[in-house]
Formats: C-alpha cells, structure tokens, sequence
C-alpha cells in the first residue's frame, strides 16, 4: 500500500550566520506513514523533530532527498487542502473572538457556510469551547488557546492531520478531550502525525512510533512490539520450598530469590501460565506477584544512547 506520507533521504542543514558552522537538522532521513494510522515521532531537544515536520509540510525545501504525498512528490498545492496542522507554538489573532477565528478559517478553507456552521458546532461541542464562541481569544487560558487551535486545525476535516505538542498546556480534562478526538480520527480513517515530549501520550495514542536523534531516524517499531516486549519477567512471591518441590519447578522457572518471608520465583511471562499450573498441583500458593515492564522512556534512553556512540 502507498503510503500516505513518505520521506526518503531527506536532508536539510540550516544557515545560522555569516562566518557560522551550518546546522545539519536532519542526515538522510527514511519514513513512511501510513495511511489511517497514528504515527509518533519523539526525539531529544535538536532533534530535528520541528525540521521534519516543516518538510512534510512543505514548508521548506529539503537540501537533498524528497517527501511525498500518496505516492507523488509533494508541492504546497497537493497538500494544503488535505492537512491540517497544530504548531507546537499556535498564533491565534488575540483580537478576534473565537466565532471571527472559525470564520476567517472557513472562509480561506473554502468551506461552504452550512458545512463551516456544521463543522463548528460539533468541534466547539467536543472541545467544551461553545460557552467562549463570543469572547476575544485575549481573554482565554493558555488551554483554552490550546482547544481553540485544535478547532482551527480541524475545521476543514483533514485527511492529514499534524499535532506538535497538542497536549501542551492541557489540564486532565482538556487532555482527555484531546485523547478521545485522536481516538475519533483514527476510527473515521484521518493519518495523524503526533509528535511530544510526553512519551506517555505517544505510547497510549499512537500505532507506530519513531525515534529520531541528531537528525537521523534511530529506530521505529510498532507499538504492539513494545507491549509485547513489556511482556518480560514476573516474579511470584510463594512460601518456602522443600527441595523436590524445586527440582519439580526448576525446568519452568528463570530463577528463585530468597526473602525474609517466602521467595520470589521468577518466570518469563510466557511461561506464567505453566507455573501456576505446577504451583496448584504442588499445593503452593501465590501470595503476590510483580511483572518487570520495560517502558518507553527507557526504550527511549537506550536508543538515544545506543546512536549515539
């Protein structure tokens, strides 16, 4: 399947003065996006996380390699009217009121006033923005901003939507909102492109995951891989065991740690299943249990340090 997304060898290195060492941002990157699929990219700070969103924008001209759009190289006419893009740092006109903001929006989408009415209302609604309609945008709360940009990069029900840093400024309601709209695009078959710096957000809302670090794409891997690689050992807190008893568990278990009160065995969650079996027709029971998880911040900390030496 093409992909709806899809960057190949893409370089891009920035000027930063006259007599100054150009920035590389980004070093032959290779990503492809699917379509209908929620795709996060994490990295550290100068990462070239913001670079790589402005070349699937296009919003800047790659120095080599290059980004396309469903299978055809990209330029601004092919994709403006298909995507939908929330800055990490959003610019709204603080002298309008949010029902100006939404109109000046449809109107230079193209959208028919009835679909723009329509539109409006189900966003203003799902966000919890509809009591603001009339107030200027200089009078909201940084989330509310936040909610505001949100209906302003959706108005148009995009194809192609990019989030940088949506949660930004959220309180838990605000961030649920968000979370549940994510869950929504995905459902009707919007390609979402998320990047944070909560790698909490990106494991619980995306699909895939990237990782980039000094403008190099390290790693990808579906999150279901992650989920299973969480999958590690457990470990089972039972009372003392006599000697058979241990011979009798040694083929299943990892190892056994003695406590002041009992053991720990540990088992590879596979095998959990088999344990408990054997534990039963032992007569040992499980006082408590304990499963170690790799989470993807340590994922992330190994392969950031692994490309970097």
């Amino acid at each position: 399947m093409t992909p709806e997304i899809e960057l190949r060898g893409v370089t891009k290195r920035y000027k930063t003065g006259l007599f100054k060492k150009p920035v590389q941002a980004l070093r032959g990157v290779d990503l492809a996006v699917r379509k209908g699929e929620v795709f996060g990219l994490i990295g550290p700070n100068g990462s070239g996380k913001s670079t790589t969103i402005r070349a699937i924008l296009g919003l800047i001209r790659p120095d080599s390699g290059n980004v396309y759009f469903r299978g055809d190289q990209l330029s601004a006419t092919c994709i403006q009217q298909e995507v939908g893009y929330l800055p990490e740092n959003p610019y709204l006109y603080d002298h309008l009121t949010l029902s100006e903001l939404l109109k000046f929006c449809a109107r230079t989408s193209g959208l028919a006033r009835d679909t723009a009415s329509v539109r409006s209302g189900e966003l203003l609604a799902r966000l919890s923005l509809d009591h603001a309609t009339r107030r200027p945008l200089r009078t909201f709360s940084k989330g509310m901003l936040q909610r505001a940009a949100i209906c302003f990069a959706l108005l148009h029900d995009p194809s192609l939507v990019v989030f940088d840093e949506p949660m930004s400024g959220l309180d838990p309601v605000g961030r649920k909102m968000v979370f549940d709209l994510v869950s929504e695009l995905k459902d009707r078959g919007r390609t979402i492109f998320f990047c944070s710096h909560i790698l909490s957000d990106v494991e619980r809302l995306c699909d895939r995951i990237g990782l980039l670090s000094h403008g190099r794409l390290i790693d990808t891997f579906d999150t279901g891989a992650l989920t299973a690689s969480r999958q590690g050992q457990v470990h089972l807190k039972v009372d003392r065991l006599g000697a058979e008893q241990r011979d009798s568990l040694a083929p299943i278990l990892e190892g056994v740690t003695e406590t002041d009160d009992g053991l720990l065995l540990t088992v590879f969650a596979a095998n959990l299943a088999a344990l408990a079996v054997r534990l039963n027709q032992l007569g040992i029971s499980i006082q408590g249990s304990r499963e170690d998880r790799l989470t993807l911040e340590e994922l992330f900390m190994r392969s950031i340090q692994g490309g970097e030496k």
